[in-house]
């Protein structure tokens, strides 16, 4: 066994945040660090992913020492999985399937560079049609898909409407709707969630 992973814990509340830390603590792999120290993995536990967190997410990875990231929440359905895992997650689980063992394990597959995910919800992601349509916001439109792959060679907006027979104003204005709804930076950030979110 190598160093154990240093963990922070940030939750709203404080109950919850101290019964985490215990149980963490408990793990010999695990070594519990404060919220202002250098953690490996930061452990984010909420009721819901909502954009609030999505920017905790993005903030908390955004840090100098560039922690892994494990959301624990209480609910979160396949969009929000999307989500959090597109704003660098790396880990996702249940508040109910978060005993000390499967946090541990998450923990420590964030820390090693993999992903966790609930068996249930990692099967929507890999084959969201399997489920009905997706659900409204968690998807991109072939016009979209289209001028983001483009987007993703590295194409200027007006070789992206030449090849796609739009118009400059046509492409300029689909990017814009993306970065919006998903609250994201520029066209290479948007591409960049595509990617990772598996919508390209």
């Amino acid at each position: 066994m190598g160093e154990p992973v240093s963990v922070s814990v940030i939750a709203l509340d404080p109950v919850l945040e101290a019964g985490t830390r215990s149980a963490l603590s408990d793990r010999p792999d695990v070594l519990m660090v404060g919220a202002d120290d250098s953690a490996a993995v930061t452990v984010i536990i909420v009721d819901d992913v909502d954009e609030r967190v999505l920017d905790l997410v993005r903030v908390t990875r955004a840090a100098p020492h560039r922690p892994e990231v494990v959301v624990v929440a209480t609910e979160m359905a396949q969009p929000q999985a999307l989500h959090a895992i597109a704003s660098g997650a790396r880990g996702l689980l249940r508040r109910r399937e978060a005993n000390a063992a499967r946090l541990t394990r998450a923990v420590l597959a964030a820390a090693s560079g993999d992903c966790t995910v609930p068996p249930d919800l990692l099967d929507e992601l890999l084959d969201p049609g399997s489920r009905g349509p997706a659900p409204t916001g968690a998807g991109l439109s072939e016009r979209e898909r289209a001028v983001l792959r483009l987007v993703a060679e590295g194409r200027e907006t007006c070789d992206i409407a030449q090849t796609l027979s739009y118009s400059p104003r046509t492409v300029t204005s689909v990017v814009h709707d993306i970065t919006q709804r998903y609250r994201l930076r520029n066209r290479a950030h948007a591409v960049a969630y595509a990617l990772r979110a598996g919508l390209l």
